[in-house]
């Protein structure tokens, strides 16, 4: 057995179905050796889009996607996905090939020092020197990527390394998987919050994206019914409350002031559950520093003035909002209605403007959720389209619509898209992507193709990057370097073996949808978006009453 199919047992022990990646010369005995595992690897046509289908595949899974590439021009490639994932916190494991140990002590061809470039954006890094350190380095990777909070790890294995025989030596198997157990929370900081939280006159929860990890929604759904306390949600923990519910507040997210701005304005207290500064910075929902805060999450709170914790409940969520609601009096008061009412109402006042050609932004958002059932995967790229998505597409089910909000890097859709199906194939997929995003990474089109992935790519199309034109449209009342030109998205999706539509009228995009839904084939629906919304959805929220 040579060294690399040991690394390839040792991922099948870490219960690894997909790798990701492209194969290269430096990884040639890895890429041998899954031709006789279970693992199926799953070739990219970019190294970005494969770090970015492991990025939401651990998203999603709650298990360490695993992205492979070759060492320097692949390794670099795949940089942009594995800060993303170690951002958002979500698991991933990445593997690089290297250089034989004899030639990295001078000027070699491909040569970069990968480790240190990886250090300052994962968890956990190292080269392996050795075939026998194999078992504990991969059993690592794994446990550091999974434990709260959860990140990205990375492994480069040199190519002399990989061909390594190791005839009959011992201690060369996988290690026993093992996870670390979170902790029960202090029985006094317990008795602290019970206090600070029937203390309060306007609570309100604010839902992070360690509710989604932790799947501590339904004991957040409990909490939050009994004691009659409305939840606002950030960008990455859609769906923890279902929108329908009354105590929904939707999302808190937008830099600008927004209607759930207005309720969190109001609060006189916060109780942050599985809350991180990454999804939305507390100088922005506390500028004035007048917020209890009570602080449930499994580690302490990071350091910002804006974020004084009272109260910080450490350890299982589950066990903590249990202990919590049992001792806490439930909340009688006008607060709740009115709170609903604000975000609600606003809501409203932009859906019933009239429907026009290109689209406006919000009904895209009201056709898409029209025809979706509520487990259905909408993967939202970064741009215009995801700020109407994170605000107003309303969630039934968590974890249902993946939005990048930690380092927020365009282009995750398509290749999200393609994990996400390969994941739950029973479940449909939409990418919903601007022209922008989508051009990034549209070569994973093939990918999906190639795989018979049946997925909906919806494209917002407005020639241009949109959320940087509304930003310099507010701060310059003009734009610089924000258009482009497009291909005939149509005739490029169909170059590719998937159908293309266009929607050329308001009144066809919902019925085009429903028909892409039914295809067998990857589909791309192109449809011009009237971003002019953006600059009256700003003079709407200016004009909110303080």
């Amino acid at each position: 057995m040579k060294a690399a199919e040991l690394l390839v047992r040792c991922l099948e022990n870490e219960g690894v179905r997909f790798v990701f990646g492209l194969p290269g010369e430096e990884t040639l005995e890895l890429m041998d050796a899954f031709l006789d595992s279970r693992i199926r690897f799953i070739e990219t046509r970019h190294e970005q889009g494969a770090a970015f289908m492991a990025d939401v595949y651990g998203r999603l899974s709650g298990k360490a996607g695993v992205c492979l590439a070759t060492l320097g021009p692949g390794a670099t490639n795949l940089l942009t996905g594995v800060v993303d994932a170690n951002l958002d916190r979500a698991p991933l494991v990445a593997l690089t090939g290297q250089a034989a140990l004899n030639r990295r002590h001078k000027e070699s061809h491909q040569y970069i020092d990968v480790i240190s470039m990886f250090k300052p954006v994962t968890k956990w890094n190292a080269s392996i020197p050795k075939a026998e350190v194999i078992p504990e380095a991969i059993r690592k990777a794994f446990k550091i990527a999974q434990a709260e909070k959860p990140g990205a790890t990375h492994v480069e294995l040199p190519e002399d390394v990989a061909d390594e025989e190791l005839g009959d030596a011992g201690g060369m198997e996988p290690l026993f998987v093992q996870a670390p157990v979170t902790p029960e929370p202090a029985p006094s900081q317990v008795s602290r919050a019970v206090r600070a939280i029937g203390a309060a006159q306007r609570p309100v929860i604010l839902a992070g994206n360690g509710v989604i990890r932790g799947r501590a929604y339904e004991a957040v759904r409990q909490f939050a019914r009994r004691l009659q306390i409305p939840v606002l949600h950030t960008f990455m923990s859609k769906g923890v409350l279902p929108d329908s519910d009354r105590l929904s507040l939707y999302t808190i997210g937008l830099q600008s002031r927004d209607y759930a701005s207005v309720v969190m304005e109001q609060a006189d207290t916060v109780i942050a559950l599985g809350y991180d500064f990454v999804e939305y910075a507390p100088c922005l929902w506390n500028p004035r520093r007048d917020k209890r805060i009570v602080h449930l999450d499994v580690s302490p709170a990071e350091v910002d003035a804006h974020y004084i914790v009272e109260v910080g409940v450490l350890g299982d969520l589950h066990l903590s909002l249990e202990l919590l609601a049992e001792k806490v009096m439930p909340f009688d008061s006008p607060w709740v209605g009115k709170a609903r009412k604000t975000v609600v109402d606003g809501f409203e006042t932009e859906l019933a403007v009239p429907r026009s050609w290109p689209m406006r932004p919000q009904h895209i958002v009201q056709d898409l959720r029209a025809v979706l059932d509520p487990d259905d995967l909408v993967i939202c790229d970064v741009g215009a389209h995801k700020l109407w998505m994170a605000r107003m597409f309303p969630c039934e089910v968590p974890n249902s619509c993946i939005i990048s909000n930690g380092f927020a890097a365009m282009g995750i859709a398509v290749p999200g898209a393609i994990a996400a199906k390969l994941l739950y194939p029973e479940r449909r997929v939409v990418a919903v992507t601007g022209d922008g995003g989508f051009l990034m990474n549209s070569q994973e089109l093939e990918t999906a193709v190639r795989l018979g992935l049946p997925l909906v790519i919806l494209v917002w199309r407005d020639d241009g990057y949109g959320v940087i034109r509304w930003k310099q449209q507010v701060r310059f009342q003009r734009t610089s370097s924000v258009d482009f030109g497009n291909p005939d998205l149509v005739r490029y999706a169909q170059s590719f073996g998937a159908v293309g539509y266009r929607v050329t009228d308001r009144s066809e995009l919902r019925p085009l949808l429903v028909e892409a839904l039914k295809s067998t084939v990857p589909v791309v629906i192109d449809c011009s978006v009237d971003y002019a919304e953006n600059l009256r959805l700003t003079e709407r929220l200016q004009a909110l009453p303080h």
